[in-house]
């Protein structure tokens, strides 16, 4: 019985994230911008109701690397507004339509300069950030303002061997056009062991151009003997320096950007730092990356995404190791991606 009510469970998620992705989200972003969010959030909740395991489960997470830090109440409240943050970044997603002004009036970006700045100097910019709320809408929006970027990354559902020809031909469609039409060039995919991504990065970066890393990517298996451990909410965490290796051999400068959040959902702010001194060797100077990223992390637990993702904390040294979830890679990208 237990394991046929997973499994109504897991239909019932996958056919509410298929209508949600299809027509509630493009239909509601056309609606004006407190009501639209309205919308995303009473989804976000809806979600959390619909997958009891998987809120479990980050329950659970968020307890064992925040400890004291959140009380039992807090931890709620964060769940929450995780599920509520991920349906309202597919929303963003959707109001970049046409050249994302829908978007773009509801975000205010800090730092504009240090774009400019770079774009002077001639030698590109590095941005970097972590799995932080809309990521992938922020260098979106980067790039709709008029600063090429280009994103160093793969779409997940392309190598997940649990989802289907059609799931990934659903995604294709319903998120990676809707970035990638806002990108100078499609991803560089970077695979373990081969530097192809590297070169590709380099290039881009002497045309003058943007390239976007997130340095928070829990190392595959090939990649834990490149990856240094750094302190990394309070634990030393193990992640990849490629961003510290790029830009002491291109001379591009790195700027760490983050996009928070309001309290009403709809409104958010876009931070970009200046440059990131690459003084020292590579573990001093990724140090610094990684404290910016871990410092956004403390400042708004509710925008890691990666509390989603417990397989992840895992390779990141954050979690223990845990029997593997029931759920698969297709139900977290409709119900939260």
């Amino acid at each position: 019985m237990a394991e046929a009510e997973t499994r109504a469970g897991s239909l019932l998620r996958r056919a509410e994230g298929v209508a949600y992705w299809s027509a509630a989200a493009p239909l509601a972003a056309c609606l004006p911008g407190w009501l639209a969010y309205r919308v995303a959030c009473w989804r976000g909740d809806v979600s959390r109701r619909l997958w009891p395991q998987k809120r479990a489960e980050m329950v659970r997470d968020l307890r064992q690397v925040l400890g004291d830090e959140v009380s039992g109440d807090e931890v709620e409240r964060l769940v929450r507004e995780l599920f509520r943050f991920r349906s309202c970044e597919i929303m963003d997603l959707m109001r970049l339509r046409g050249r994302a002004r829908s978007l773009g009036r509801l975000v205010e970006i800090r730092g504009r300069e240090h774009l400019e700045a770079a774009l002077a100097e001639g030698k590109g910019a590095i941005l970097c950030t972590g799995h932080f709320g809309a990521h992938q809408v922020a260098f979106s929006l980067v790039n709709a303002i008029g600063f090429p970027v280009t994103t160093i990354g793969r779409w997940d559902w392309k190598y997940d061997t649990t989802v289907s020809s059609a799931e990934r031909r659903f995604w294709d469609f319903a998120f990676a056009r809707r970035v990638i039409r806002h990108r100078r060039r499609p991803h560089f995919e970077p695979w373990p062991g081969r530097f192809t991504v590297a070169i590709q990065a380099a290039g881009a970066l002497r045309e003058n151009e943007f390239v976007t890393i997130c340095s928070d990517a829990g190392p595959l298996a090939a990649d834990q003997n490149r990856s240094l451990a750094v302190p990394f909410l309070g634990r030393q965490a193990r992640l990849l320096p490629g961003v510290v290796s790029l830009a002491k051999v291109t001379g591009a400068p790195v700027l760490m950007v983050f996009l928070h959040r309001s309290a009403d959902y709809r409104h958010q702010t876009l931070e970009i730092s200046p440059p990131v001194p690459m003084e020292g060797d590579t573990e001093t100077a990724f140090g610094r990356c990684a404290a910016a990223i871990d410092a956004a992390i403390k400042r708004n637990p509710a925008s890691w995404n990666l509390w989603f993702e417990t397989e992840v904390l895992v390779r990141l040294g954050l979690v223990p190791a845990t029997p593997p979830a029931e759920t698969t890679a297709g139900e977290l990208q409709q119900s939260t991606r």
